[in-house]
């Protein structure tokens, strides 16, 4: 290669750096800004530094960690709308470029909608209600507590949790939750909040079988049939045997 070329090349780098330093926005164009940036539309040094690419520390200029959720970045307060809940202030890190994106194309090439949870604080690990609103169907409505007892953060649906595992609510067992889990505590029951099922109707007749434990039912009944019944080994037995 001779010098002239390299000199020609090195020119044209030269010129071509110094339009993207210039005019990123024309020579980059990664795509439309969102509604609420549109007016940094030229300026993208506003929220990205030369050669490193966004920066958050950048988009603490304008959006306040201690306001974001509760005023505008003109100093306007924000009516709540729906579940929109501020939670920002509870972010271990202010890594703003961890879930946003402001360029169409950006967006477009990344999942949207997935937030990732361990970015919280951890005493915020059991308190879902702080963000999330309660479900409104009359399963949730009749609860309030730990929704991990029952989900995880990943996702809402399917519940980890499959009451058929350990007791079918068969027949007359659909009843509220709390009849058999007092306080909403999940990690626990007990049957003897029906009037039919109390130590006292219950005890001659398992004491006859040798049972003296009243308190896990569920390991021989899993259902509301009475005659199935299955023993300590597994195996089901039926009363008219």
């Amino acid at each position: 290669m001779n010098a002239k070329l390299k000199i020609f090349l090195a020119i044209n780098l030269i010129v071509i750096a110094l339009l993207v330093y210039t005019y990123p926005h024309l020579m980059v164009a990664p795509g439309k800004l969102s509604q609420g940036h549109q007016q940094l539309a030229t300026d993208c040094f506003a929220c990205h530094s030369p050669f490193t690419g966004a920066d958050a520390n950048r988009c603490l200029v304008c959006h306040k960690p201690a306001e974001i959720g509760h005023l505008t970045t003109s100093g306007q307060v924000i009516a709540k709308s729906g579940n929109a809940i501020p939670f920002h202030q509870k972010l271990t890190t202010r890594d703003c470029i961890a879930c946003h994106s402001e360029h169409d194309s950006i967006k477009r090439s990344q999942h949207q909608g997935q937030f990732n949870h361990a970015l919280l604080e951890k005493e915020l690990g059991s308190r879902c209600q702080d963000c999330h609103g309660a479900p409104k169907d009359s399963l949730h409505q009749q609860y309030t507590g730990n929704c991990s007892q029952c989900h995880n953060q990943e996702k809402w649906l399917p519940s980890i949790f499959n009451h058929n595992k350990y007791f079918v609510l068969d027949h007359e067992h659909s009843a509220r939750c709390d009849i058999c889990h007092e306080g909403s505590n999940f990690s626990r029951y007990t049957c003897f909040g029906c009037h039919e099922h109390t130590p006292a109707n219950i005890r001659n007749e398992h004491l006859e079988e040798g049972i003296r434990d009243f308190d896990h039912c569920v390991q021989c009944h899993r259902s509301g049939n009475k005659h199935d019944i299955s023993t300590e080994h597994g195996k089901n037995e039926s009363e008219d045997d």
